[in-house]
């Protein structure tokens, strides 16, 4: 098993900043269709970030095992393992939610996603799947609703280039085309969403909508055995370039999921490229550049070790904090929003994530950790 990365923790902390201050913005009407309004939006850049992560850390494994001659990862244990870090403190934010909304509703709430239907939906995250499932102070659980189809079909993704393709020996040049291959998924899924009559709209949001972000971290997990050095200033640099690019109209309106396959496919490509010139510096092994060091500090590591928590609560934190503060749909200071949400977000995550963290946090050889 290889030793973790503390930059790879820090890196988190970007990640669910960028998500927080996203919603910030959408809630308090800051999603204006202008450059200023567009790039507030472009923040939930932070889930792409989640998703490559992922692909990269839960990669890793088999591509060491082609690169080292050992046995693959036991799937059974893989599959345990990602159960146990994500659904006790995801089952608990669902439970805390709706039991929340049965005495208290925030002014501007959602009604879809409730009853019995809906918490069960909630809890099994099959809410993505069809119109009026999602439930206020869950509506970011969309997100993880894909993330779980990544988690399940990578085993056999990993088994076919693996073991068919690879024939269980090292060959990056192999794996490299049939990752490249993979990554068409999105753009196709793109056209035929946009282009066809009768898809159901939350389409958009399934999973393969964003497979590509996955399969670019599985990528990442084979090019770092062939990269030396990766210049952290010059790849942080075109990540921030092709974040304030995706604010142009050519990435489309300002949400996740613009009205043409065109913009769709750009600003996912876009995405694509803030994420990995933000994490690429971070796998390549005794890198001590600026970047490094940064998402290094304790302060970021300490919360990457909770992003995942407060990804799952800071919904809810800011449903009851636009209420507190008696802003209203759509108005609001974004920079107040964030900063109060952020404020009551990280003690409400480390507390979950102290009561959910004796569940999984006893490691053994092969685990990856990934959420949080």
């Amino acid at each position: 098993m290889a030793a973790r990365i503390p930059s790879l923790t820090g890196i988190r902390t970007v990640a669910a900043l960028s998500v927080c201050l996203t919603h910030a913005a959408f809630w308090t009407g800051h999603y204006t269709d202008d450059f200023v309004g567009r790039l507030t939006a472009r923040f939930e850049v932070g889930v792409a970030i989640f998703f490559v992560l992922s692909g990269y850390l839960l990669f890793s494994p088999w591509v060491r095992a082609l690169v080292e001659g050992r046995a693959v990862p036991a799937v059974g244990r893989y599959f345990w393992h990602r159960a146990r870090r994500v659904l006790p403190a995801y089952w608990v934010t669902v439970i805390a939610v709706y039991a929340l909304y049965l005495v208290y509703e925030p002014a501007d709430a959602s009604p879809t996603g409730t009853g019995w239907s809906g918490f069960v939906r909630n809890m099994t995250l099959t809410q993505v799947y069809g119109l009026g499932h999602l439930h206020s102070g869950l509506t970011q659980m969309w997100s993880l609703a894909a993330e779980v189809v990544f988690y399940l079909v990578l085993p056999p993704l990993a088994w076919l280039l693996v073991s068919v393709v690879c024939r269980r020996r090292w060959r990056p040049d192999l794996l490299i085309v049939g990752l490249l291959a993979l990554m068409l998924v999105s753009p196709v899924w793109a056209v035929v969403v946009a282009g066809s009559a009768g898809v159901n709209p939350t389409a958009r949001l399934w999973a393969p909508a964003f497979f590509g972000w996955f399969v670019a971290g599985m990528l990442l997990a084979v090019c770092v055995h062939l990269i030396r050095r990766w210049n952290a200033t010059l790849s942080v640099s075109i990540a921030v370039g092709a974040l304030l690019l995706s604010a142009t109209s050519i990435a489309g309106e300002p949400t996740i999921t613009p009205t043409t396959a065109s913009a769709t496919i750009v600003k996912h490509v876009l995405y694509l490229v803030v994420a990995v010139g933000l994490i690429g510096p971070l796998t390549v092994r005794d890198q001590t550049d600026w970047w490094a060091r940064l998402c290094g500090s304790r302060p970021m590591v300490w919360l990457g070790e909770i992003s995942y928590e407060f990804f799952l609560v800071h919904v809810l934190v800011l449903e009851v904090v636009m209420d507190v503060l008696g802003y209203g749909v759509f108005t609001g200071s974004m920079a107040v929003a964030f900063v109060a949400v952020t404020a009551v977000s990280i003690p409400v995550a480390w507390l979950l994530h102290r009561v959910t963290a004796p569940l999984w946090r006893a490691r053994t050889p092969g685990h990856v950790h990934t959420r949080g």
